[in-house]
């Protein structure tokens, strides 16, 4: 197969792009900047949220390869409070997601969506099958942006025939998530300050969140690429994660066992425009996609440590 992977230079692209490669698969990476873990993913360097000009090429009127099987679409800007206090982030995700659908469009490719959780907001936040997500209870910009996404998706399935697989992930973690100049994720951030001993901050002492080891996610990605490129049934919006849910505490605690060391902890509440709680329902992965995630938090958290601690102290961090 022949894929374009957008936001290839981040923690699920990378991981996904490398592993597609050693299956045998042509993949080719758009990014807004360099992969800094690997030089194995052919990447073109681009801002996704130029205006889309229509032609034979790519966005934005630059080369991209010809004869492609589908798009999955991972680009965007994350971090929920920074785009509470740059909102305009969040359109620049939209503008992005308009152009990858154009792109398909016109070529007539089916795309993968990396959506949210956030779409679920908090209010109504024990309800996480698929079918009854609330927009209206949108909970900050990041979700908003993805629920536009959807919905630019939904739209063109309608009226364009575009085939997709729109997956919610949850709180993906793993290989290839520690640049933390670039982007703060909590769990690499917590092994980097426990590690050195340094205190750590936990917004929101109830807040239970779904964990998804990076194996498991691109397991399900994978999944869905095959689902789409070999012409499965219908489009589907689906959620894709460990399906258990453990607070941040817990988390917390399980990185200083691994690391052999007690975390010092202060507990904030939790910031505006985070979800508090939420635990997947994946029975749909399960049914369609065959979907079944393997690594437990407990299990997932000594490799990301060890990860992180080896790939730090080969490179003059710690």
């Amino acid at each position: 197969m022949r894929i374009l992977i957008t936001g290839s230079s981040g923690q699920i692209g990378t991981n996904l792009g490398l592993r597609l490669q050693q299956e045998g698969h042509y993949v080719f990476g758009v990014d807004q900047r360099p992969n800094t873990w690997t030089h194995e993913i052919e990447t073109l360097l681009q801002d996704l949220s130029v205006p889309y000009q229509r032609n034979e090429k790519g966005i934005g009127g630059v080369d991209y390869p010809k004869n492609l099987d589908v798009v999955v679409h991972l680009a965007a800007n994350a971090k929920v409070h920074e785009l509470v206090e740059q909102p305009d982030r969040a359109l620049k995700n939209i503008v992005m997601t308009f152009n990858v659908l154009e792109f398909c469009r016109h070529n007539n490719l089916p795309v993968i969506f990396s959506s949210s959780r956030e779409v679920y907001g908090d209010i109504h936040r024990y309800i996480t099958e698929e079918s009854y997500a609330d927009f209206a209870f949108t909970e900050s910009p990041y979700s908003a942006s993805k629920i536009s996404g959807e919905a630019l998706i939904y739209s063109y399935a309608q009226c364009y025939n575009l085939r997709y697989l729109v997956f919610r992930f949850s709180n993906v973690y793993g290989r290839y998530d520690n640049d933390l100049e670039r982007m703060e994720r909590v769990i690499p951030l917590f092994i980097r300050k426990i590690n050195r001993g340094e205190p750590i901050t936990i917004y929101g002492e109830d807040k239970v969140l779904d964990f998804t080891y990076i194996d498991d996610c691109v397991d399900g990605i994978c999944r869905g690429i095959d689902y789409l490129v070999g012409g499965g049934a219908g489009s589907h919006t689906i959620n894709l994660a460990y399906g258990q849910g453990n607070s941040l505490v817990t988390m917390a605690k399980l990185v200083g066992k691994a690391l052999g060391v007690e975390p010092n902890m202060t507990i904030e509440p939790a910031r505006v425009g985070e979800v508090t709680h939420y635990v997947a329902n994946i029975g749909k992965a399960h049914a369609l996609l065959g979907y079944n995630p393997t690594t437990t938090l407990e299990e997932g958290i000594p490799k990301a440590v060890a990860w992180s601690t080896e790939w730090w102290a080969t490179h003059g961090e710690s």
